[in-house]
């Protein structure tokens, strides 16, 4: 799935910093951040409570300027929010009044004032992808956690954004239906690729979904490794029982545990 055909990066990092209050005296939320992400590679980021990967995802989104250095996706630089970005938050901040077809078609009604016809057929497809075509026309009160965040990642794929930006979007679910929604994340991306950057505290999540883990130290935050992820897909339950997960996981327990052994 990775891989690019340029040798231009989709997104790059280049000295990226911030600082949120402009008092130089306040320390960098995060700082000296060089990295590239090919298209349709899937990045996660690890790292301690605190150093700065919301930040780094907002200033990829364009939701936040940096400090110091520049943010650019194929080569041009980001400053602002970008259509072909869609970002998966942390809670899907469904609107209770509408249903589950409604709530995915949302972001077209509200940036264009209507959806079409294709609009509605790409929502049902992308509802299906999920497994969510027989709840279409529920209400979001009546899913699951689950089922609402898998509604959430949907939405955000309805534009067809170039760059999906996923903040925690399972950090709030039990572990049984966050392990199941990790694979429906995969067979999504899978069947629909796109870049993704996705942010987790969860170790092993990260070493199950993504080509590369970022590992960032502690605030402020920078890239202390970038660890590729050699075990070959599709990703399965079987992954998590290979010699090598383990040997991938207890690699980033050591950056983010014990950094000077590290």
């Amino acid at each position: 799935m990775t891989g690019t055909a340029t040798n231009r990066s989709f997104v790059r990092l280049s000295g990226v910093g911030h600082r949120y209050d402009p008092d130089p005296a306040t320390p960098m939320a995060v700082t000296g951040v060089d990295l590239d992400i090919q298209r349709h590679e899937f990045v996660a980021v690890v790292g301690p409570s605190g150093c700065g990967k919301s930040t780094l995802l907002r200033m990829i989104s364009g939701l936040l300027k940096p400090t110091e250095g520049e943010v650019s996706v194929f080569g041009r630089p980001v400053d602002g929010p970008r259509d072909d970005v869609g970002i998966v938050f942390q809670k899907p901040t469904l609107l209770p009044w509408l249903n589950v077809r409604k709530n995915v078609l949302f972001p077209l009604k509200h940036k264009y004032g209507r959806y079409s016809h294709d609009d509605e057929k790409r929502a049902g497809e992308l509802l299906e992808m999920a497994g969510l075509e027989s709840f279409a026309d529920k209400m979001p009160d009546e899913l699951s956690g689950g089922m609402q965040q898998r509604v959430g990642i949907v939405r955000a794929l309805l534009l067809n954004p170039d760059i999906l930006l996923m903040d925690e979007p399972f950090s709030a679910l039990d572990a049984m239906t966050r392990e199941q929604i990790g694979f429906d994340l995969l067979k999504i991306w899978e069947e629909n690729p796109k870049t993704v950057l996705f942010i987790t505290h969860s170790i092993a999540e990260a070493v199950l979904l993504a080509d590369r883990v970022l590992v960032m130290s502690k605030r402020p935050g920078t890239l202390l490794e970038m660890l590729d992820v050699d075990l070959p897909r599709p990703r399965t339950r079987h992954t998590i029982s290979e010699p090598r997960f383990a040997e991938l996981t207890e690699r980033l327990r050591k950056h983010i545990y014990e950094p000077e052994a590290a």
